[in-house]
């Protein structure tokens, strides 16, 4: 004779259902997977004579100049760089007075490159390194540079070309 205990087992469509939900909620948490977080806005100046560059010095702001500066020289440490993720750029300083930019979109799956330091820009997405000089590829999975970009140095300031 058969004994069956009353809420012991839970129906095959119950399983399926409970199983159907798990694996929606687990997709949904990867649809945001490698998507770097919003960079954090750079803080107003109180200067009125121009904007703030990243580390929060006055960029000169020469009005018929141009396109509106970047940084100023200062602002882009020797063996590094600053990334304007609102430009697309980064802007390198691989040696003394010698600057370069980039775009700042990773050539693997196009997250915007996250740091720059030690000689190397890197995008913490999938670990692809680049090296600031030449944009070249020295760890992948990226397998193509980064596109150079086109920026000016006029004066102390720097500005998209």
């Amino acid at each position: 004779m058969k004994h069956e205990q009353a809420g012991c087992c839970r129906s095959r469509r119950a399983l399926l259902a409970a199983t159907g939900a798990v694996g929606v909620a687990g997709l949904t948490g990867c649809a945001t997977y490698g998507q770097p977080a919003a960079a954090p806005a750079p803080p107003a100046s109180a200067d009125s004579s121009g904007s703030a560059g990243p580390s929060g010095s006055a960029i000169p702001d020469d009005g018929d100049a141009g396109a509106p500066a970047l940084a100023t020289l200062a602002d882009i440490p020797v063996g590094g760089g600053q990334i304007f993720a609102d430009a697309g750029v980064v802007v390198t300083q691989p040696t003394a007075g010698a600057i370069k930019a980039y775009s700042a979109t990773c050539t693997h799956q196009g997250c915007t490159v996250t740091s720059v330091a030690d000689g190397v820009i890197t995008c913490a997405c999938h670990n692809s390194v680049f090296d600031i000089a030449d944009g070249s590829v020295r760890s992948g999975p990226a397998g193509a540079p980064l596109p150079a970009a086109n920026v000016t140095v006029d004066g102390d300031a720097i500005r998209l070309a």
